[in-house]
């Protein structure tokens, strides 16, 4: 019995040792090529995307979108996945290689890594 309890208290502190993600970096602190992402996040991506709460819209929420291992997909969380879907689009999400240049996309990326 003594080791059922010792064993339920270490599991509890083991689990209360997982922390939450930091929250996404303060729009005030973004660097320029960051806010240039955001700007591109907000004309091409927001519609269908949060990306400071995980409310989900038509699409996933972004937030934590880097510091999980995989995306929503469950691929993993790389700049290559993550571009190949934006340009290349994936189920409901619509291709924006049309639409989006590749600057806007560097710094939509770099946004991104912000959240």
């Amino acid at each position: 019995m003594k080791r059922f309890f010792l064993g339920l208290m270490v599991a509890s502190m083991l689990a209360g040792c997982k922390s939450a993600p930091p929250p996404p970096t303060p729009l005030e602190q973004l660097n320029a090529q960051q806010k240039s992402g955001h700007v591109v996040f907000q004309s091409h991506c927001q519609i269908c995307h949060n990306d400071r709460t995980n409310d989900t819209l038509v699409g996933p929420a972004l937030i934590g979108i880097y510091k999980k291992q995989y995306l929503p997909s469950g691929a993993a969380a790389t700049d290559e996945r993550v571009s190949a879907t934006i340009l290349h689009g994936r189920n409901m999400m619509p291709p924006q290689a049309n639409v989006i240049n590749q600057q806007d996309l560097d710094d939509l990326l770099a946004y991104l890594h912000t959240l």
